[in-house]
């Protein structure tokens, strides 16, 4: 047994150095078949912040991400590109006071072989304060009127206090907590949530804190007043438009007026709307925009602008016509040609406003057949319909496609 042990011994050295032989082969051989490969991640790695006290606040702009350079063989770096959130930055403010601290980020990589080996920025700057809550009552703030002929109710919000928290030097500033209610214009009831916000002596947002709850509801009745009434704008229009003409479409500006008489019954008698004073529209071809005013009954008067824009759209209607054996024209022939046509008319459908179909002329209609630089052949060629009025558009052309033989005429023989 001894004899064993001091063999052992003796042959420690050379089995040792054979088995780190082993070891730098097997390194290299890795090395070899998957390199390692330096490069910068190609994403922002997001920083967190850990071991924070409950009872400070950071009160400074800091980095949200920051860039790192990682060491790995290439088969490792697909892995790393696929599953960045391997890769976790922080700093960790455990046992910090308030103040300022220079914080060296952490990263920490789930994956191996990687080596970290540069990080950007490497130190991060924190300011530290105490936090601070303090009770509010919340002030519903009105800026603004309801429509004319309209009263407000009592508001009510669903909570009458704020919890306001952030920074000492944020807080100090802190004198309300606001909840502004816009009513401008309203006549409807309001049921709404509304955003609350703190504010300094100098009636200025003071940003940095947070107030819970965020917001207040808010519930206010609008009623309108004795003698007031909304009612409906409805134009009244006279006559008929031009012949060819339709009307398609008109717009009334206000919808509608809100009206105020001293005796309410007059008000309350009213159908439902008011009417304008007749427009007469009789031969119109065009559109038009008029300001007109209310036919009013006696006693009653506007609230406001008095004066309706009314905007009429007027549009011809649309009709079809068909131009027979409209005759080919052909352009473009070898003058050493000679060429055959069949059929040598067409029929062409044109589409547009009715009173534009009527004043048209058979003169203003060409059908064109292009046979620039074409040999002698035989072709099935689309003739093509020139028309110089904008308004209309050519549905078709009957048949689409004519045939066209183009030959060299014979050479004459003497004595004929």
């Amino acid at each position: 047994m001894t004899s064993i042990f001091k063999r052992l011994v003796k042959n420690l050295p050379t089995f040792l150095t054979a088995l780190l032989l082993a070891i730098t082969i097997w390194i290299m051989a890795v090395n070899s078949n998957d390199p390692g490969d330096k490069r910068t991640f190609p994403q922002g790695i997001p920083v967190e912040v850990i071991g924070q006290n409950e009872d400070l606040v950071i009160t400074n702009e800091m980095p949200s991400q920051v860039t790192v350079s990682l060491s790995s063989p290439v088969s490792m770096w697909e892995t790393l590109t696929d599953s960045p959130e391997l890769i976790r930055a922080y700093i960790d403010l455990g046992g910090l006071q308030e103040g300022s601290h220079e914080l060296k980020v952490q990263v920490e990589v789930d994956a191996r072989p990687v080596k970290v080996e540069t990080i950007a920025p490497s130190e991060i700057q924190v300011t530290l304060e105490p936090l601070y809550s303090k009770y509010f009552e919340i002030q519903l703030i009105q800026p603004s009127q309801p429509a004319v002929g309209y009263e407000l109710g009592n508001p009510e919000m669903n909570q009458t206090h704020a919890t306001v928290s952030g920074p000492a030097s944020r807080m100090a500033d802190v004198v309300e907590v606001r909840a502004i209610l816009d009513v401008s214009q309203a006549n409807q009831d309001i049921d709404r949530d509304i955003t609350l916000a703190a504010y300094d002596t100098n009636g200025v947002v003071v940003e940095g804190v947070t107030i819970e709850p965020a917001q207040v509801h808010v519930s206010m009745p609008i009623t309108q007043r004795g003698g007031y009434r909304t009612v409906i704008v409805k134009a009244v229009l006279t006559g008929q438009v031009a012949s060819g003409y339709r009307l398609t479409n008109y717009s009334v500006s206000p919808l509608t007026v809100t009206v105020y008489s001293a005796d309410q019954q007059i008000v309350n008698d009213l159908p439902g709307y008011v009417e304008t004073q007749p427009l007469n529209i009789t031969g119109a071809d065009k559109d038009i925009t008029e300001s007109l005013p209310l036919n009013l009954p006696a006693g009653v008067s506007v609230v406001g602008e008095s004066t309706i824009k009314i905007a009429l759209t007027v549009s011809a209607i649309q009709g079809s016509i068909t131009i027979n054996n409209s005759t080919i024209e052909l352009v473009g022939l070898n003058p050493e040609y000679m060429v055959t046509i069949s059929p040598e008319t067409v029929d062409v459908i044109l589409s547009g406003p009715l009173p534009t179909l009527d004043d048209l002329n058979v003169g203003d209609v060409r059908v064109i057949l292009d046979l620039s630089e074409l040999a002698p052949g035989t072709y099935q060629l689309n003739p093509r319909v020139e028309l110089d009025i904008p308004d209309l558009l050519v549905e078709s052309i009957l048949p689409e496609t004519v045939e066209v033989v183009i030959s060299i005429p014979p050479t004459a023989t003497p004595g004929n």
